[in-house]
């Protein structure tokens, strides 16, 4: 696909820029003649001031277009390639039935309720036939033009969708695809996220006389100029300061990772450390988010020797690594740890994507007779047969994967694509509800940490990642014993007997846990499997001190997750101890904390301080 901000083909920043420009002034005038038409027409003072207004956006704009033209990033591209979602949508639209009477039948009786003729009783907020937490303020039922709009926009959204689950005649896969489009188009088009249709826009810009559409404008142009959608205060979070500060040092390092060893804080520590794998798609540290959050504070604190790698995010230099450099990192990582402390195994940890490399590197040890390095394998949410991979499939296509090379020319997958299509997942809860608060509304970001670390992206290997989704997600060959090798071994999951602990969020919706559970069908050691309430980040970042959520564990024999959860029993709070418990099972031995169990003491020589200089690295 040509690029969009040189060609002026598709959505451009000037066009964005531009369209909420004319939307904040056409607001300012619907203002203007919404008083004039209460009888309280505007004096000439006020006229100067929203005029003034008006001219500020404008002059805002001009000098965002001469300071960054047409290199400024294009807001459309971040959704991997809106041209083929809109192809896509445009094939469905044709075959969507909306000829059929019935369809056009429920439509309109959609549209009588909406409207109030449809026999729903008293009008107003009481009476409104669809519920939706975008509409909740009064505002929107208040006045009954936009009780109208959101009504008739809520029922069209639900007749569409209910329509194109009724198409006959499309592949199963090809189905899902369309409907994920669709949902993504339905809360695109949501007249919340207009100014000119979203009546709490006009009601924050005359209680602000206006600054509000200033302040907006300028959280879109610095959003714009950045390349990606802010989601948290910017200056509110700093690294090694108040966030990622549980103490350490980095102890090994490679043009790959880094290896930090936390600081005990016990005198006595387990005798096998834990060493931490976490995902190579995003920064290490949400692990370490704060103190009272912290997976890893909290390991130190029950007397475990933790390492931790932080993969350095992807720049030209990384163009030609593969599958099996990562591979061959973990093993790496295994390899100083074990020789750092002169000990024969590890304890390991793998979250998300790095879970599927660990399962590959345990794989590839069993068949090098090698599996005794590694005492015990924890993943946390992660998948190794993609069958049900869940939402993430909807991007991968042939035509998509090729896009990924056309969007790095310099060899590497710029991660602020990649966090664009994971907010897409929850499209309503991280896309636009920030542009409804922060560019039309103008208000303050918030100061949350998790938000941080969800915008610190990491970019990554341009053939890595295709051959990843290629290899794994589209044609899922990790699942086929030796389809896959790495480091010039065939890799075969059934070798693996390293005892294995497998949680799963129940609500994950980037690694659904009817996927994850799949990994204990591959598996030929022993493996106890845990189903922990909320999703893919709160579900693990879930600390006992919270009191939250639940997990479900059962010792009965159980072939699918179904069979699991019908013979589960409910734990309430944190499966963490749990966890440590488990760890513990496969060697309680402890030693004193002292020597090289304690980074940085006298002799020993290390590299910085944590979270170290690659975690920092863009």
């Amino acid at each position: 696909m040509a690029d969009q901000t040189s060609t002026g083909k598709g959505v451009t920043p000037a066009d964005f820029t531009e369209m909420f420009v004319q939307q904040s002034q056409a607001a300012l005038t619907m203002f203007g003649n919404m008083m004039g038409g209460f009888g309280n027409p505007l004096d000439a003072a006020e006229t100067a001031h929203w005029a003034e207004i008006g001219q500020r956006l404008q002059g805002m704009l001009a000098q965002f277009q001469n300071q960054h033209g047409a290199d400024a990033p294009n807001p459309a591209r971040f959704f991997v390639d809106p041209e083929l979602w809109l192809s896509m949508g445009e094939v469905w639209f044709r075959q969507m039935p909306l000829t059929d009477p019935d369809s056009q039948s429920e439509l309109w009786r959609g549209m009588l309720d909406a409207w109030g003729l449809g026999g729903t009783g008293e009008k107003g907020a009481a009476a409104a036939p669809r519920d939706d937490r975008r509409f909740a303020d009064r505002a929107w039922h208040d006045q009954p033009v936009y009780a109208l709009i959101h009504q008739t926009y809520l029922n069209l959204a639900e007749q569409l969708v209910a329509i194109a689950n009724q198409m006959d005649g499309l592949d199963p896969v090809r189905r899902e695809q369309f409907s994920f489009v669709l949902h993504a188009m339905v809360d695109a088009l949501s007249p919340s996220n207009f100014a000119l249709t979203n009546p709490q826009v006009l009601e924050r810009a005359v209680e602000t006389r206006g600054e509000s559409l200033v302040s907006g404008f300028n959280n879109l142009l610095r959003d714009l100029a950045r390349g990606q959608l802010t989601h948290t205060d910017p200056d509110a979070f700093r690294l090694g300061e108040n966030i990622a500060v549980t103490p350490g040092k980095v102890v090994h390092e490679t043009p790959l990772y880094q290896l930090i060893q936390y600081t005990p804080t016990t005198d006595k520590v387990l005798g096998v450390p834990l060493l931490i794998f976490p995902p190579w798609i995003n920064r290490f540290y949400i692990l370490d988010l704060n103190p009272k959050k912290s997976f890893v504070r909290w390991a130190v604190e029950q007397g475990i020797s933790v390492f931790m790698v932080s993969w350095k995010s992807a720049d030209a230099s990384m163009a030609d690594l593969t599958w099996d450099d990562y591979i061959a990192a973990q093993i790496d990582a295994i390899d100083a740890v074990r020789a750092r402390l002169d000990l024969p195994s590890v304890h390991t940890v793998g979250y998300c994507v790095a879970g599927t490399t660990l399962a590959a590197t345990l794989a590839v040890l069993a068949r090098k007779g090698e599996a005794d390095k590694v005492k015990s394998a924890t993943f946390f949410t992660a998948q190794v047969d993609f069958e049900k991979a869940g939402e993430l499939k909807h991007f991968v296509d042939e035509a998509m994967i090729d896009n990924i090379s056309r969007l790095s020319p310099d060899g590497y997958f710029d991660g602020r694509y990649m966090a664009a299509t994971f907010n897409l997942l929850r499209g309503n809860d991280l896309i636009w509800s920030y542009v409804v608060n922060n560019y039309l509304l103008g208000q303050e970001y918030p100061a949350f940490d998790l938000l941080h670390w969800n915008g610190d992206v990491t970019n990554l290997p341009v053939g890595w990642l295709q051959s990843y989704l290629h290899d794994l997600y589209r044609d899922n060959r990790l699942a086929v014993p030796d389809a896959l090798s790495a480091c010039d071994v065939p890799i075969d999951l059934s070798r693996i007997e390293t005892p294995s602990y497998i949680q799963a969020g129940r609500e994950d919706h980037i690694a659904p846990p009817e996927s994850v559970w799949k990994l204990t069908r591959h598996l030929r050691g022993p493996f106890t499997f845990v189903l922990a309430g909320s999703g893919h980040i709160a579900g693990v970042v879930n600390p006992p001190s919270a009191n939250k959520y639940q997990y479900w564990t059962s010792g009965a024999e159980a072939d699918t997750l179904e069979q699991f959860a019908e013979r589960a029993t409910e734990h309430p709070g944190s499966w963490w101890p749990h966890w440590a418990e488990w760890l513990r099972t496969h060697d309680s031995s402890e030693v004193p904390a002292k020597g090289k169990r304690r980074p940085g003491g006298r002799g020993d020589k290390v590299i910085e301080d944590a979270p170290g200089r690659y975690v920092k690295a863009r």
